[in-house]
C-alpha cells in the first residue's frame, strides 16, 4: 500500500495519487479544444470559403452557419465543462465525457471540410475521455 491511499473502510479521506495529473490534463484540453471549436465555429459562421468542400460535400449536408453554432456551443460547453472538472466538480466528470464524445462526433462529421484538424481534435477527445474514465476520482472538490 503507498503513503498517498488508505485502506478501504477506515473512515479516513482518500488522497489523491499521482494520476490527479491526468484529469488536470483533460480539464487543460477540454477547454484548449473548447477555444479550437469556438474558432471553427466562428470561422465556419464568417467565412465559409475557408473550408475544403461545399456544405453538400459534407458528411451531413447542411450549410456551414448551422455547423458554425454547433462547433460554437459545443465549444463554450468544452471551456465551461474543463472549468468545472478543474474545480472537482463530480457533474463536470460526466458532462466532460458527453462533451468530448459530442465533439469527436462532430468532428467526425466535418472531417471533409477540413480533415487534419478534425482528426487532430477526434484523437484529443478520445484521449480527454480516457482520462475522465480512469482517473476521474481522482480530483474531488471536498
Amino acid at each position: 500500500m503507498s503513503e498517498t491511499s488508505q485502506p478501504v473502510g477506515t473512515g479516513l479521506p482518500r488522497q489523491p495519487t499521482a494520476w490527479v495529473g491526468w484529469i488536470v490534463y483533460a480539464s487543460v484540453m477540454l477547454m484548449l479544444l473548447g477555444t479550437f471549436q469556438v474558432i471553427e465555429g466562428l470561422v465556419a459562421l464568417f467565412d465559409d470559403g475557408f473550408y475544403l468542400v461545399r456544405p453538400n460535400g459534407l458528411t451531413v449536408d447542411v450549410d456551414y452557419n448551422t455547423w458554425g453554432w454547433i462547433h460554437l456551443l459545443i465549444g463554450v460547453a468544452a471551456v465551461l465543462t474543463g472549468l468545472g472538472l478543474m474545480a472537482g466538480n463530480p457533474v463536470a466528470r460526466v458532462a466532460g465525457i458527453v462533451v468530448a464524445f459530442l465533439s469527436a462526433l462532430v468532428n467526425l462529421a466535418f472531417i471533409s471540410a477540413y480533415p487534419i484538424w478534425s482528426a487532430i481534435l477526434i484523437f484529443v477527445d478520445v484521449v480527454v475521455i480516457y482520462a475522465i474514465i480512469v482517473h476521474g476520482r481522482e480530483v474531488r472538490s471536498d
